[in-house]
Parts: structure tokens; sequence; C-alpha cells
């Protein structure tokens, strides 16, 4: 089962192209759930194969994470809070997840949007209250960029070495088969109940 999900995503991404990676990084760079996790090491996959180059996947990948960032950074600017409590509920996020993003971006400063890109769900709001606080734009996208490029390097090149040894790997194919589900199983189940929670504390204050 690994292998099939495995081949049915690098097949997608090998299909849509760069063009498909910078869509997908896009997306990981706003509110939508789509880890950078679940795209660039089966885009590494892709550079075993000799379908994209390294330097490609990490320019493409880059440009994505720019795109999203500054579409969010436009939403923080002229929408901010208001944009995630609207429209958040769509992706299971919500305004305590603003706010625990808007702190860590008071903390550090505008250097969070340099280490927010190794963070899970920082990362998807980071730029909403970069925007909020009128971040100068030419130094938000040079902090992405560098964040982005980095941490899209170490995935994509975790991927290129899991795919080299692709064929050991499937040796645990059955054991992996079951953490896979098991895993997803959790996360989803830990995502949906946190939302429903705050959901419930919300009606009940």
């Amino acid at each position: 089962m690994t292998e099939i999900l495995v081949d049915q995503v690098v097949a997608w991404i090998g299909t849509s192209g760069y063009a498909g990676v910078v869509v997908l990084m896009a997306l990981e760079s706003m509110v939508a759930p789509l880890p950078s996790e679940a795209v660039m090491p089966f885009a590494g996959f892709l550079i075993f194969e000799g379908t994209f180059s390294f330097h490609g996947v990490i320019a493409f990948s880059v440009l994505g994470s720019i795109v999203g960032s500054v579409l969010s950074y436009y939403a923080g600017l002229y929408g901010g809070r208001p944009f995630v409590t609207r429209f958040g509920k769509y992706f299971l996020l919500d305004v305590q997840d603003l706010e625990i993003t808007e702190h860590f971006f008071s903390k550090y400063g505008e250097k969070t949007i340099f280490f927010s890109r190794f963070i899970p769900v920082v990362r998807h709001l980071i730029s909403i209250p970069a925007g909020a606080g009128e971040m100068r734009v030419g130094k938000f996208i040079l902090y992405t960029a560098l964040g982005a490029g980095l941490w899209n390097s170490f995935l994509a090149y975790a991927g290129f070495k899991l795919k080299s040894h692709w064929e050991e790997i499937r040796h645990y194919s059955q054991t992996m088969d079951i953490i896979v589900v098991v895993a997803l199983i959790l996360g989803i189940a830990y995502f949906v109940y946190r939302h429903l929670k705050r959901l419930r504390n919300r009606k009940s204050a």
C-alpha cells in the first residue's frame, strides 16, 4: 500500500512537472493544511529518477513558497485576523492558531519569517502577521526565500536518498504499511479533535 501511494504521488508530480511543485508549495505556504513534508521528498524521488533536476526542484519550490507567502502577506495586510476568522475554518485552522503565530512573530520579530519555515502550523500562518505588521515586502520575500530554500533542499535531498535505498526499504513494506496507516489515522483524528474541541470551548464560553 505504501509503495502504491508513493507511486501515485510521484506520478502526479511527475505529470504536472515543475508547475505542480509550484502550485503545491504555494498552497503549503498559505493556510491550506498541506505540509511540505508531503511534497518535497516525492520531488526528491523524481530527482533520483532523472525526471527533475535538483536545482530545478529547489528553484520552483522556492518560487511556490514565495507566491503562497506573498498572497498570505497581502491577506494579512488587507484582511488580517478577520481573514482567518472567516476562511480558516475551511482548512481546520482558527483564531487560536493565528494567536500563537502572532505571539511568535511579536516575540522574535522579522527573523521569524526565516525560522518559521521549519515549524509546522506556524509556517502556514506566519505571513499574515507579517502583512498585518506591514513588514517591508522586500525583506519578507528575502527571508521567505532563504528559509524555504534551506528547508525545501533538505526535504528534497532526504527524498533523493530515500529513493536510492528504495529496494532495501521494500523488504519492510508490510511494517511500513502499518506505521503509515496508524500515523495517518492518529494525525487526522488529532487534527479534527483539536478543531472540534476549540469550537466547543468557544460555544461554552
